[in-house]
């Protein structure tokens, strides 16, 4: 029986992503109509019933944008029922429960009953606010329902939550300690998923170094990390490529490399989160690794695969940065030359040890640093994709856009396809000849 119809709209991270697609699912399973809908469509006039707003408390610019969607939702559909959730609901209870726009608000912990809440506030008509602490569940919480992200590749949560505690982010107290996912829990996702004719999977979390560490008091999967289930989702015939979200450096041993170089479908590409270059910034940071290390790390990598790309994040204008601290910091990027930099200027995010220190540096001076440390990776991103002209190269083709194919190497360079006649080419592999180089992307034929 159809229930009537719910627009998502997310912010944030790829955990998130793969959240709002479960509680999608769950709708479906009770007979709503799920619309896609983005946050530019909010004045297109669409009757919306049900508004789900899954918010991004990383910075105070998350914040503001979770807001002001969940007013701009209202103002355009006055009847519809908005839920906030998402990182910003656990950590802003008060603020959002003092906006009369919101229906309910819903912590990280109860999204996997979201359905049940909304239920019963159709019901009752009463507000509703359940934010449970964080830090109260041990264990992963599963939400019993196969999900995935995109057409051709699937994100795929194997964790929750962070016990590093870095000194300008609040994700643990968002969401709560490291829990992992049972690894037979994960395959047979991966496994249903692949049926779809799912080719790629991205492993994600909140800090998926971490994976497998909570499993401490099991006699079985005590010893069981990372590497482990990476080496079983290879075993998976209808898998062709396995992309790593963001890992640390300090998960790269040689140990690790012995053994993920024998799992034939990782993609080259890896994340290495740095935010800085300077070991001073860094130990300000609560960063579990020296530049020193960081560069081992890199080395391995390098030397493993050939054509690896490594991209990064990058914190300028935190809290004490001196200019000489960030000339280190430019110094040792010029030396490793990532193929890409993230690069973000300091936000001063209330509830952080960061937030309350001394030496808070300006605004403009971060602008500066933020838009020379971009250029920088402009140049570098360039650099590295003109070496692949003349060149052919696999790429699992996604989309299409007016008449151009578009998808990804392996190693997660974009690669626009013209001048086909092959028609639905969405989710195949093909070899492409590469002509041209732009700084964002590659362009070629097939081949």
């Amino acid at each position: 029986m159809k229930q009537g119809n719910i627009a998502f709209l997310t912010l944030g991270c790829k955990v998130n992503q793969y959240e709002t697609n479960a509680m999608a699912q769950k709708f479906k399973e009770e007979g709503y109509e799920v619309i896609e809908y983005e946050s530019s469509d909010i004045k297109s006039g669409t009757e919306i019933d049900i508004y789900v707003i899954n918010t991004c408390t990383v910075t105070n610019i998350s914040d503001r944008k979770s807001r002001q969607i969940l007013r701009k939702v209202k103002e355009h559909n006055p009847n519809a029922i908005i839920v906030a959730t998402g990182c910003y609901a656990q950590v802003a209870k008060e603020v959002l429960n003092n906006m009369e726009e919101i229906d309910l608000v819903l912590g990280n912990n109860e999204k996997k009953d979201i359905v049940q809440y909304v239920e019963q506030f159709k019901e009752n008509n009463n507000r509703i606010s359940e934010v449970k602490d964080a830090f109260e569940p041990k264990e992963f919480s599963e939400f019993g329902t196969t999900t995935y992200t995109e057409k051709t590749r699937a994100a795929i949560k194997v964790q929750d939550g962070c016990d590093r505690f870095c000194t300008y982010c609040i994700i643990p107290y968002a969401r709560g300690r490291v829990r992992s996912r049972r690894p037979e829990k994960i395959i047979e996702e991966i496994k249903e998923i692949s049926k779809k004719g799912i080719k790629e999977v991205v492993i994600t979390g909140i800090h998926i170094a971490s994976y497998g560490k909570d499993f401490i008091n099991d006699e079985k999967l005590k010893e069981y990390r990372l590497i482990d289930l990476l080496q079983e989702i290879n075993k998976i015939d209808e898998i062709k490529r396995i992309r790593l979200g963001s890992i640390e450096p300090t998960l790269i041993t040689d140990e690790f490399i012995d053994r993920i170089k024998k799992v034939e479908k990782i993609c080259h590409h890896f994340h290495l989160s740095l935010q800085s270059g300077c070991d001073d910034t860094l130990s300000r940071m609560n960063r579990k690794y020296t530049t020193e290390e960081f560069k081992q790390a890199v080395q391995r990598l390098r030397n493993t695969y050939k054509d690896v790309i490594l991209t990064t994040d990058i914190i300028v204008g935190f809290p004490g940065e001196t200019e000489e601290e960030f000339e280190k910091t430019t110094r040792f990027l010029k030396e490793i030359k990532f193929y890409k930099m993230h690069v973000f200027p300091y936000s001063q995010r209330k509830g952080t040890k960061a937030a309350e220190m001394p030496k808070q540096v300006d605004g403009k001076i971060k602008e500066k640093r933020s838009k020379d440390l971009i250029e920088m990776s402009n140049k570098h991103q360039l650099e590295y994709n003109q070496k692949y002209c003349g060149t052919e190269v696999e790429v699992l083709i996604e989309e299409k856009e007016k008449d151009i194919y578009k998808g990804h190497t392996a190693n997660y360079i974009l690669v626009k396809i013209k001048n086909t006649n092959e028609k639905e080419l969405e989710n195949k592999i093909r070899n492409i000849k590469i002509e041209e180089a732009e700084e964002e992307n590659l362009i070629g034929k097939i081949n």
